[in-house]
């Protein structure tokens, strides 16, 4: 029986970032079809026992970026540890991805997700901006009628729903990969979601 992922994230995320472009590849070599779910990690943290980042305490937080320098450097990906335009809201990216997901499909809102990430932490450009958000569909190949499909409130409630089944399945961080029911949480964790989607 195929295996199917719910591919939980925050497109603001390092760890998302670090991580989505080996996961869609594993997907994809396994021929396994992916929902992409952005949800609210302002939501989810309350409710998981999460901070936002400033309200961690300064081990974390150095600790973090310790980590983040390790995986930078492990995987060769660019990333700047102290991005432009970070912390950002992620609302609207959100919702992108969803309007994106429900007008075009998995396979373009996978290809947005990775823009967006891209954006961030490697160009320092701020996701929370129309412009940008309107660039990364012109650079996606996608319609710029996205923009304003995104405000749908069919959109807005799928992104509800969204965090909220993050939350009814006891996620608390981004990336989060559930392969039939299994959780697996952090880009760290790839290698056994590539085991599950082999056996």
């Amino acid at each position: 029986m195929p295996h199917a992922i719910e591919y939980f994230l925050a497109p603001q995320s390092p760890w998302t970032y670090l991580g989505h472009e080996r996961f869609v590849a594993m997907a994809r070599a396994a021929g396994t079809a992916v929902r992409v779910l952005p949800m609210d990690l302002g939501r989810v943290f309350p409710v998981s026992g999460g901070l936002p980042l400033p309200k961690r305490a300064p081990q974390r937080q150095a600790y973090r970026l310790v980590e983040l320098q390790r995986f930078r450097d492990h995987l060769g990906l660019p990333l700047n540890l102290h991005p432009k335009f970070f912390p950002v809201s992620a609302d609207p990216a959100s919702r992108l991805i969803i309007a994106v997901d429900l007008h075009d499909g998995s396979e373009a809102a996978l290809r947005l997700t990775g823009a967006v990430l891209t954006a961030v932490w490697a160009q320092e450009r701020d996701i929370a901006d129309a412009a940008t958000l309107a660039g990364l569909l012109r650079e996606c190949g996608l319609a710029a009628a996205r923009l304003d499909d995104a405000a749908a409130p069919a959109v807005q409630q799928r992104y509800d729903e969204n965090t909220q089944a993050a939350i009814d399945r006891g996620l608390f961080g981004s990336p989060s990969y559930v392969v039939d029911g299994e959780l697996f949480w952090g880009q760290d964790r790839l290698e056994f979601v590539q085991r599950k989607l082999q056996s």
